[in-house]
């Protein structure tokens, strides 16, 4: 295989996690507080020996798959009318505890076990301003919940929801759907936005994805279209070298 068909499989690999990454993103178009996926690409040069060039060398471009990141924008907020759920405007994250230890998240769809202890849709316990389990008993049935995360009822104030954020929120790892691993520490939001009886979608813009997906199966079949006609280029060649006549 020569270094041009080589060339062109560099560009699919990296077109086919493009794929890959881009339908994940439509598949969580509903999904909420879902942050779109990005691929980071570059190109890398390799030198060959070759008459290319006038010290000898050539240079060839081949495409690298360098990283994926999160586009974190705020996806659009809507009303649902359920006490229990609730979304961040703004800097945030909820901190959940699950059996792999805490995790982050922007969904704030919860519910109320019969224990009183919130969960999110996963069963993880939702974590108060302290890092402990959110509680709130059978006789706290109707609560509120202010913009910095104060649960009150009747009764009084009885704890605050916890939001952290991080340094760098690209060093988060997702973990399905709406999860998210920290690797660097967390610290408390100072002054936090919630917003009660609301959800923060996905910001995962359908019709720019959907033609990002067009684009690069557009650009995928040119390229292995470039694949086939190097490897008849080649073929041909061969024949015409092993037909010739021996002297």
């Amino acid at each position: 295989m020569d270094s041009t068909a080589y060339i062109a499989l560099s560009r699919i690999d990296v077109l086919k996690r493009g794929l890959e990454i881009t339908a994940n993103n439509l598949a969580n178009e509903n999904t909420d507080g879902f942050k779109t996926s990005r691929q980071m690409f570059s190109q890398y040069l390799v030198h060959q020996k070759g008459p290319g060039h006038i010290n000898g060398e050539t240079d060839q471009v081949y495409a690298q798959d360098k990283a994926t990141f999160r586009d974190f924008i705020q996806g659009p907020l809507r009303s649902t009318g359920n006490a229990t759920d609730v979304a961040i405007n703004g800097e945030g994250y909820f901190a959940v505890r699950t059996t792999q230890g805490v995790r982050l998240t922007r969904n704030g769809q919860f519910t109320r076990r019969l224990d009183g202890t919130i969960t999110d849709g996963s069963g993880n316990p939702v974590l108060d301003r302290n890092g402990r389990n959110l509680v709130l008993r059978q006789e706290n049935e109707d609560f509120t919940i202010a913009k910095d995360g104060t649960i009150s009822t009747n009764d009084g104030a009885l704890g605050m929801l916890g939001v952290v954020t991080v340094r760098n929120p690209q060093t988060l790892v997702a973990e399905g759907q709406y999860l998210l691993k920290p690797t660097t520490p967390t610290q408390p939001v100072a002054m936090p936005e919630l917003h009660q009886a609301m959800l923060e979608g996905s910001n995962v813009n359908a019709v720019s994805e959907t033609t990002h997906l067009v684009e690069i199966q557009r650009d995928y079949d040119l390229t292995f279209q470039l694949i086939q006609t190097e490897s008849t280029r080649n073929q041909n060649a061969i024949d015409k070298i092993t037909a010739e006549p021996t002297t």
